[in-house]
């Protein structure tokens, strides 16, 4: 697992790279509105996946706790939702990444990584659909800290959340999706997991 473990080590660097050339390039265009630029989603999922995947590069296949699993697949869980949330819904907007490489690192390069890595190297406890609707917790906090904010401030990361986009009953209606197609996207990486994994261990008995 040495070559995967660089696959990490190296996707985390790139993703670091391209949050940093991100928000030098608006900062040196002066349109860098810090609080702004770290309350996307995709930024600050992909900064969780950053730190997941150099935690997990450091300690290897070895036998990890369950919190660091949880927090893998809970890291699973944002990034997919960055990738498919991007294509299903904000394809050709404005999303703060104006560089394109940095776009496919963030939206592209990182999720993918991460849901690969939840395969090739399973947890090695089963995870519970208690444990996987827990991370649902951070999705929430942020939606209500989004649309607090955006209320007082009058600026919204994403259009699909902004009320001037067909009012509060619309905003409330693709919530109610996104968040019940999180649930499931919990539910799903959480017994997928605990089924690699009994295979990990089955196979490693041997």
């Amino acid at each position: 697992m040495l070559l995967w473990r660089l696959v990490r080590g190296a996707t985390a660097s790139i993703a670091i790279v391209a949050i940093f050339v991100q928000a030098r390039t608006l900062a040196d265009a002066g349109a860098l509105g810090v609080v702004n630029f770290f309350s996307y989603f995709t930024i600050q999922a992909n900064l969780i996946g950053i730190a997941v995947l150099l935690i997990v590069a450091a300690v290897g296949s070895r036998q990890r706790p369950i919190g660091l699993e949880g927090l893998r697949g809970a890291t699973t869980v944002y990034l997919t939702l960055t990738f498919v949330v991007v294509l299903a819904l904000l394809q050709n907007v404005d999303v703060g990444l104006q560089l394109g490489w940095v776009d496919v690192v963030l939206h592209k390069v990182t999720p993918v990584v991460i849901v690969l890595d939840w395969l090739i190297d399973p947890p090695y406890v089963p995870i519970s659909w208690r444990r996987a609707l827990t991370w649902l917790v951070y999705p929430v906090a942020w939606l209500g800290y989004t649309l607090v904010r955006g209320a007082i401030v009058g600026w919204y990361p994403y259009p699909f959340l902004d009320p001037a986009n067909g009012g509060y009953g619309q905003v409330a209606e693709t919530v109610a999706v996104v968040l019940v197609a999180s649930a499931v996207v919990c539910l799903f990486y959480a017994w997928l997991g605990t089924v690699l994994g009994a295979r990990r261990r089955r196979r490693e008995s041997l």
